[in-house]
């Protein structure tokens, strides 16, 4: 166990190829180390009686209900479909940064990776959606094993680039979502707020369950610069050289208010919000997730 707790240090997983093998060792370790999953797929669940009317479909007669009463019963049931679930992985330039040998893409792409594999186990369908300022590629809801790969060599294949627009493409799929869903958008958040938070507001308007994994590394939180030191802006010309010492106290502040913001307003809206460093193990990501599924 000791040797396989290791596989949740992202900084390992980055070394160990491929992106199935990562997933397959995050999530059967998690697994293992549970004596019940709390993670359920959707099924079809049994609702409620009522009274046969002409029309209905004999096959939904429940017959035992008619050996005691001598009356015509039809078994309801909820929607018979299984979880469908939409990741949203920003793929825009600022994901691209890490300090310690893990980008914010490289986390997001792991765990991605790891809740893929868990739902094609469960034979809940699955889509993947990597985007910056629009969608960059789309693969529609499947749970097929052929499916899950294509979402990982679509993982593996993308470079992180451009700007992002992360409240305009949560508009755009929208229209794409016909059933209720659960979405969970793996993202770093560096896009105007309010947009953003719009963006998710429309999702959950349309009764989708939400998640939110916000991504950061562990320097754009703790600021450790201690030099002087050039700042470059991955999505823009902006290139700042300073003395990090000196507005390392304010930059620490508005950081904090920048996640407090989501933090607040995603429990506002009833959306499940989680903040993660990528040196955050991939165990406790996950874990995270499955808690909030039980």
């Amino acid at each position: 166990m000791a040797e396989q707790k290791r596989y949740f240090d992202p900084q390992l997983l980055s070394t160990i190829a491929p992106l199935s093998l990562q997933a397959r060792l995050v999530v059967e370790g998690v697994l293992s180390g549970l004596h019940n999953s709390p993670y359920k797929g959707f099924s079809v669940e049994f609702s409620e009686h009522r009274e046969y009317t002409p029309g209905d479909e004999i096959r939904h007669i429940d017959w035992k209900a008619y050996g005691r009463f001598d009356r015509y019963f039809i078994k309801e049931y909820e929607e018979e479909t299984n979880l469908r679930c939409y990741l949203l992985v920003d793929c825009s330039a600022s994901m691209g940064y890490g300090s310690n040998g893990v980008s914010k893409f490289d986390y997001a792409s792991y765990l991605a990776a790891a809740l893929a594999y868990l739902m094609q186990k469960q034979q809940d369908l699955v889509s993947l959606v990597l985007f910056g300022q629009e969608v960059r590629k789309q693969l529609p809801p499947k749970s097929n094993p052929g499916h899950l790969q294509a979402i990982l060599n679509a993982l593996e294949q993308t470079v992180p680039a451009g700007e992002t627009s992360v409240g305009k493409v949560l508009h755009h799929l929208v229209s794409s979502i016909k059933r209720r869903s659960l979405v969970i958008l793996l993202s770093d958040l560096l896009d105007d707020q309010e947009t953003v938070m719009r963006g998710l507001r429309h999702l959950r308007h349309r009764k989708n369950e939400v998640l939110v994994f916000q991504i950061f590394d562990p320097t754009e939180i703790e600021f450790p610069f201690r030099d002087f030191t050039r700042f470059e802006d991955l999505e823009g010309p902006v290139k700042v050289i300073t003395d990090p010492r000196a507005i390392a106290q304010e930059y620490r502040r508005n950081v904090m208010e920048f996640i407090q913001y989501y933090r607040q307003q995603c429990r506002l809206h009833y959306i499940d919000y989680q903040l993660f460093s990528t040196a955050t193990p991939l165990d406790k990501a996950l874990l995270q997730y499955l808690a909030w599924r039980k």
